[in-house]
């Protein structure tokens, strides 16, 4: 008998500490000549996978592409699987505009599940199932947009054939238990993830050290490398986006990466479809005076700084991996005080080492008592499980008043 799709996720842990990383290649190897293969755009990095990827698949959706006979589609079938969610699973995988159904999750699932068996099936992480399911819920589009997860070179999406491009957004310092140490170590990580011979847009760093890295795996792999600058893809819809939906620089410079990418496979993407892209999480004003981010590390937080009000209260929580001691720091020139919300699971940081940080940087704090005023700037970040205990008690407020 098949378990239902959301029951049998909950039997899977969403953090392993250890992972057999041939598994999912092993597992892809027995179902890939079940399904299509649509191409790929493979996105990976540590910062602004998800609102690149977005709107990648947002602009794709509505343009044009020639396939390799020169002839042009009007209009694009996309699909775009990210992660991880806010609310509901059904955030991670976006198919022409909206999330799949939780019927269309069901079927596929009985269909994965029978095709790779009860072993396999259940030996699976949540990521590298998920990943498959996304996969085979795609494959009568004209176009995946597919995010890694954590990694790159062993990440469940390194399966995906028929890749168009990767795009390589931001690197910094993030899960060193899985990637290395060093900035050096992580971007090799991820940048091995570039397939052989692929097309590769690297778009602009923070740390100049992966620029020479990308440029000797993508020769090793004899692929072809494009970097891009600040100063690329200059288009007066910028200054609306600004003025008219309060993008800050960092999300316009995902935006220059998304134009590129699809320049890149051949897709005339019209900027101005980005007036209508709402990307929910990232810098996002949810009350007029209320900005929730799902960022959780310094170099999240070094591209908000440059935009968040002064004297802002900071509504945070973090994960016991996360560096939260850079990320206070970093914020700090702009905070008027913390307020800490619990969040929930074993993988949360520890209260009392987040208190001595705040205490050590002399920043007043306190437990968040679900009080917001309209006369304080509020942003909450810290991570997708902060974002996530923070609205269902907002949203609880609201419909309480």
């Amino acid at each position: 008998m098949i378990p239902s799709f959301f029951d049998f996720l909950e039997s899977k842990p969403l953090y392993y500490k250890a992972i057999d990383h041939e598994r999912i290649h092993r597992a892809y190897d027995s179902i890939r000549g079940d399904f299509a293969h649509p191409p790929v755009i493979h996105i990976v990095g540590t910062n602004g996978k998800g609102s690149t990827g977005r709107m990648i698949a947002h602009l794709a959706r509505s343009s044009g592409m020639e396939d390799g006979k020169g002839v042009k589609n009007s209009q694009l079938s996309v699909g775009h699987y990210s992660s991880p969610h806010i609310l509901r699973f059904n955030e991670r995988i976006w198919i022409d505009g909206e999330e799949v159904s939780d019927e269309a999750l069901e079927e596929t699932h009985r269909r994965l599940y029978s095709l790779l068996g009860r072993q396999i099936s259940e030996a699976l992480s949540y990521f590298e199932y998920t990943t498959l399911l996304a996969l085979l819920l795609f494959e009568r589009c004209d176009l995946i947009v597919l995010e890694a997860g954590l990694g790159g070179e062993y990440d469940a999406t390194n399966v995906a054939e028929n890749k168009l491009l990767t795009v390589v957004t931001p690197i910094g310092i993030d899960h060193q238990a899985f990637l290395g140490e060093t900035i050096e170590e992580i971007a090799a990580t991820k940048l091995r993830s570039i397939a052989p011979g692929a097309k590769v847009l690297l778009s602009p760093q923070p740390y100049d050290e992966v620029v020479p890295i990308a440029k000797q795996i993508v020769d090793e792999r004899k692929a072809k490398l494009q970097i891009m600058d600040n100063s690329e893809l200059q288009n007066p819809i910028f200054d609306i986006l600004r003025k008219e939906k309060g993008w800050p620089e960092f999300l316009l410079e995902n935006a220059r990466t998304a134009l590129q990418a699809l320049e890149i496979v051949g897709i005339e993407a019209d900027p101005e479809g980005l007036k209508d892209l709402e990307l929910f999480g990232r810098y996002y004003p949810v009350a007029e005076n209320i900005r929730i981010d799902v960022g959780h590390n310094p170099l999240a937080a070094r591209a908000i700084t440059q935009v968040m009000e002064p004297e802002t209260v900071l509504i945070y929580n973090a994960l016991s991996d996360k560096d939260f001691s850079q990320v206070l720091r970093t914020f700090l020139p702009k905070l008027k005080r913390v307020e800490l919300l619990p969040i929930p699971g074993e993988r949360s940081a520890s209260m009392e080492e987040i208190e001595a940080v705040l205490e050590d940087l002399e920043i007043p704090w306190s437990l968040f008592d679900g009080q917001l005023f309209s006369h304080e700037h509020y942003l909450v970040f810290g991570s997708f499980y902060t974002v996530e205990a923070f609205l269902k008690r907002f949203m609880l407020h609201k419909s309480v008043n």
